[in-house]
């Protein structure tokens, strides 16, 4: 018995590890099939955007993000193939233990059949019961016949029961291998069409190696944009901590008044907040990391954060006060939280701008072509606040330049977004 039990415990851990391993299988698949997807929305919005100098980097960069997604897929497809060659390897040692005990349970009902015809007659069981001493001696015996004729009844239904079970697992391994070969097709396209990206981003270098000079304008024209932008944003900013500021000082001289509720700054020189917006602004701060994108639908980030050299053109230089993000024509902006509408303005190059106030954080949403909302509103969670502007000098391009700030830094919004 005790024998048997290990065995139905090992067969149980087995079947435990067995099914814990196809469930990490089914993560992988998943999260293929998402790096699929950005795949897929990446490549059609390259089909939108014009090979044109105005572009050229968002096409470079898109390209770029492709083959990132692409190489992830590849990755995720290796540990699918190693996680598939180890389910192998286990249903292998599950046949090789399944036919060991198939052997042994054949043999020793092979020996019992041997002895119970060389034996055990109908005559034989018979003298066998009637040569007992006494009356319970006999009981005894005939409750021996009876088990023993259990035990080979229950031997031969074991014996089709591993033969039942040895099929399954052949089966089961069969379709594993199967599995394994369609990755393996699978792996070899995807490692073709990465092949084919690269090329196309070689060539796009190319293109835009020889184009430096125009490329070099346009940049220049889009830093001097840029630093308009910033410009708007910084006096509102100002302006407002100004006002938030008198109002606090006001309502201090007001202080005897009950009714009325002080502002205070979270920092020398800050936004002087009520309680209401300090409740607020925790919360926003809380949602760190879980905020929605600023877009629906399918979207990629084309140009991050920050001062970086461009990886494969280094007379290029960007400083981006937020990221841009590109996403499908006739696609709006949304709040990413609760706030008020502070500010709706234009700059060139950025068209409509909204700057929503969370608290002592703000959400600025520029390049709009149409606007949803007005200065004093309040706004919620994903609510629709403009239409993005699509450039139809350029297949349509539409992108959206997000930016985030706290008091007067700025911060990079992707950590904050989900």
């Amino acid at each position: 018995m005790r024998y048997v039990w290990i065995l139905l415990g090992a067969w149980a851990l087995s079947a435990a590890v067995y099914g814990q391993k196809s469930a990490a299988v089914r993560q992988l698949e998943q999260r293929r099939a998402e790096a699929l997807a950005d795949i897929e929305a990446t490549d059609r919005l390259l089909r939108e955007t014009a090979q044109s100098a105005k572009t050229s980097l968002n096409r470079l960069n898109l390209l770029a993000r492709q083959i990132l997604s692409r190489k992830e897929v590849i990755r995720l497809l290796n540990q699918e193939l190693d996680e598939i060659e180890r389910d192998i390897s286990r249903i292998q040692e599950q046949l090789g233990l399944l036919r060991r005990e198939l052997a042994d349970k054949r043999a020793n009902y092979g020996k019992s059949m041997q002895g119970l015809y060389k034996r055990h007659s109908s005559q034989d069981k018979l003298l066998f019961i009637l040569s007992a001493r006494s009356f319970s001696q006999s009981m005894r015996r005939m409750r021996y016949l009876r088990e023993y004729a259990d035990w080979q009844r229950r031997q031969a239904d074991d014996i089709l029961e591993k033969q039942a079970e040895i099929r399954r697992r052949q089966a089961e391994m069969e379709k594993t291998r199967a599995e394994k070969r369609a990755l393996l097709g699978t792996r070899q396209e995807e490692s073709e069409k990465l092949e084919s990206e690269e090329t196309s981003r070689k060539a796009e270098v190319r293109r835009l190696d020889k184009k430096q000079k125009e490329l070099k304008a346009d940049l220049q024209k889009k830093r001097r944009q840029a630093e308009a932008l910033n410009r708007q944003i910084e006096r509102q900013i100002a302006e407002e901590i100004a006002r938030a500021e008198a109002a606090a000082k006001a309502e201090r001289a007001r202080k005897k008044e009950p009714s009325r509720e002080e502002r205070v700054a979270d920092t020398k020189g800050g936004y002087a907040m009520t309680k209401a917006e300090k409740r607020l602004s925790d919360d926003f701060a809380g949602n760190r990391g879980r905020l929605p994108y600023p877009v629906a639908g399918r979207h990629t980030i084309v140009a991050a954060f920050g001062e970086r050299q461009h990886e494969e053109l280094r007379y290029v230089r960007t400083n981006n006060s937020g990221i841009d993000i590109q996403t499908s024509p006739g696609a709006d902006a949304r709040a990413v939280f609760n706030g008020v509408v502070t500010r709706v303005f234009v700059v060139p190059g950025y068209n409509n701008s909204v700057i929503v106030r969370h608290g002592n954080y703000l959400t600025v949403y520029s390049n709009l072509s149409q606007v949803y909302v007005k200065a004093g509103d309040g706004v919620s969670t994903r609510q629709a606040i403009g239409r993005i502007y699509s450039d139809p000098e350029d297949g349509n391009s539409t992108i959206l330049h997000f930016q985030l700030w706290k008091e007067k830094t700025k911060l990079n919004p992707q950590p904050w977004l989900e």
